[in-house]
């Protein structure tokens, strides 16, 4: 199976450096009862030392050709094996609280992070491998490039940091960009509890629908000046200057007299 070749329509980069693979299973610090879901197991880089600290483990993952081969390794008895694209999958059929781990596709890492919202009261953290810019954004904060509606919707759900930052040479084959593991664990209400979380969603989506316009004129439709200060936003400013926690205050004040459609 060592031969097995990577297949790009499923964005496989296999991790091979042992230290980063140490790393990563050190900051999951899995305990033998944990609930544990380990998304793209690939060729069990991750995979086998984890099993080797767990009752169970249960691993995502899409290619037929690697799941008949984590079948054959010596801890598969341990392994409950989901088949299937990882979009799709349903996590809360795995019952209780648990860790997420995985080495992400790149294509897939944004509208998966999302998802992961749907789950939070049942997630106890979250490790991931991500290309270096996406982790860069999740965690940006206000007046930084990197700064945007990524960054706002993940951080209404979780605290997020940069653990290690990973060289294309530890995968096989080298990605063409640097990549980072992050760790998400949830802490709703960080930045505010917003009463309609699809209104204060579509809101922050427009806001950053042209980042070089002012906040005023992205959200014309939205908010006038006096709305937009009352909830601390400066109508001049452009969004990427605007802390999450505002636009949590200003989805609120909003709500009673929105009339669109959600």
């Amino acid at each position: 199976m060592q031969q097995h070749r990577a297949r790009k329509r499923f964005g496989q980069n296999f991790l091979q450096d042992s230290r980063v693979i140490h790393d990563i299973v050190h900051a999951v610090n899995p305990q033998p009862d944990d609930i544990v879901i380990e998304i793209g197991p690939g060729l069990a880089a991750i995979t086998a030392p984890l099993a080797m600290k767990l009752k169970q483990l249960h691993v995502v993952e899409i290619d037929r050709d690697i799941v008949a081969y984590l079948k054959t390794l010596p801890f598969a008895k341990q392994l409950v094996i989901h088949e299937g694209d990882v979009l799709q999958f349903d996590f809360n059929q795995v019952a209780g609280k648990k860790k997420i781990v995985g080495n992400l596709p790149y294509n897939i890492s944004t509208p998966l992070l999302f998802r992961f919202s749907e789950f939070v009261d049942d997630i106890i953290d979250m490790h991931f491998m991500l290309q270096k810019e996406v982790v860069e954004r999740m965690t940006a904060m206000p007046k930084s490039h990197d700064y945007g509606r990524l960054s706002v919707m993940l951080q209404y759900f979780f605290e997020m940091e940069n653990l290690i930052d990973v060289p294309p040479e530890a995968f096989s084959p080298a990605p063409k960009v640097d990549s980072a593991v992050v760790r998400l664990i949830p802490h709703t209400g960080r930045i505010g509890i917003a009463q309609n979380f699809s209104h204060f969603s579509q809101l922050v989506k427009q806001a950053f629908q042209q980042r070089r316009k002012t906040i005023r004129n992205n959200l014309k439709d939205w908010a006038d000046d006096a709305q937009l200060t009352v909830a601390g936003i400066d109508p001049q400013a452009r969004p990427e200057h605007i802390a999450p926690e505002c636009f949590v205050v200003l989805s609120n004040h909003l709500l009673p007299n929105f009339s669109g459609s959600l």
